[in-house]
């Protein structure tokens, strides 16, 4: 289960090493798509990587940049994980304006990612950073 990059947080990697297989490669990959979002973008610098009610969780280390990502399983963990955002924010909205169809949304919080389903990569990564900048969008003008 920890394939590719090492854990930042040994907490982190211990709730991964819950997961099943397929459930816990989706979530890796998901980790994987934040860390090189965050890589491309100059504004964001390093992540923090750590647990937020019990579930990892990724943000700036530089205060007001951008909210925080949250991943986990779904309820119903044979289904699939979600990427959450916080709900006060208008980003999935965003997501939903920009990439209509595209994405499996659950309310103003979160998109949902299918066990077995593809993930769209290049639309995610984008969406990732417009959540790890969010508070510098009114600060651009």
């Amino acid at each position: 289960m920890t394939r590719g990059r090492s854990f930042r947080d040994e907490n982190v990697k211990s709730v991964f090493e819950t997961y099943g297989q397929e459930t816990g490669d989706r979530l890796l990959v998901l980790r994987e798509l934040i860390f090189e979002a965050a890589e491309g973008i100059d504004d964001v610098g390093e992540l923090v990587e750590t647990l937020k009610w019990g579930q990892p969780a990724y943000l700036p280390a530089k205060p007001r940049t951008g909210t925080t990502i949250r991943i986990a399983a779904l309820k119903d963990p044979r289904r699939g994980a979600a990427m959450y955002v916080h709900c006060q924010t208008t980003l999935v909205d965003d997501f939903k304006e920009l990439y209509p169809g595209t994405f499996t949304f659950e309310g103003n919080r979160a998109l949902v990612f299918e066990d077995g389903a593809e993930v769209p990569r290049d639309a995610l990564k984008h969406c990732i950073g417009l959540a790890l900048t969010y508070h510098l969008k009114g600060r651009r003008g």
